[in-house]
């Protein structure tokens, strides 16, 4: 995009708005910032292109522009791990999280899946460190569930295997809140 300006956004996260001109002039410049006080700028996501073979190994790989045809599928309950390939703890996790996709991988209505949150942003996700791990439950209501359990496989399987609704994620954070 060269030196054409971007207006961001502060507030509990980075909103981007990116420009769709590539002359910087007084008439463009105006028109965008009017466009962004009325609120008809569409944020600007980072997005990797979708892999050929993002659907290839057990643990799916998601980026920007198909993270949401694969979290919100009404028939699926995904496991997402938002990671940064950097992060010490999120290189801990791969072997358990591999064997989950292992676990998984033929199972109808459950996917394990992962995205680079240092190369992919999606709106309604609200990611503060590494690694974050969310759950989309399947259904219409697009709803977002933070996983707040254990590392472990077992762990992992408990939850997936039917202890998977808000009421137990809302009680684990509670009882972590008391400690």
């Amino acid at each position: 995009m060269g030196d054409v300006p971007r207006i961001i956004h502060l507030s509990e996260g980075v909103d981007k708005y990116a420009p769709d001109f590539t002359e910087m002039n007084e008439e463009n410049l105006s028109a965008f910032a009017q466009n962004y006080l009325d609120g008809k700028l569409k944020k600007h996501l980072n997005s990797e292109e979708i892999p050929e073979d993002w659907d290839a190994l057990p643990v799916k790989v998601l980026v920007g522009k198909n993270f949401e045809q694969v979290v919100y599928d009404p028939t699926k309950d995904v496991l997402v791990e938002f990671y940064a390939p950097w992060c010490g703890h999120c290189k801990q996790l791969v072997p358990i999280y591999d064997e989950l996709g292992e676990k998984y991988k033929d199972h109808p209505s459950i996917v394990i899946a992962k995205m680079d949150s240092t190369a992919n942003e999606v709106d309604d996700v609200n990611v503060r460190g590494f690694p974050t791990l969310k759950f989309f439950p399947k259904g219409d209501e697009k709803k977002i569930v933070d996983y707040n359990g254990g590392r472990t496989l077992e762990d992992f399987v408990a939850f997936l295997d039917g202890t998977h609704d808000e009421a137990a994620e809302d009680a684990k954070e509670a009882a972590k809140d008391e400690l």
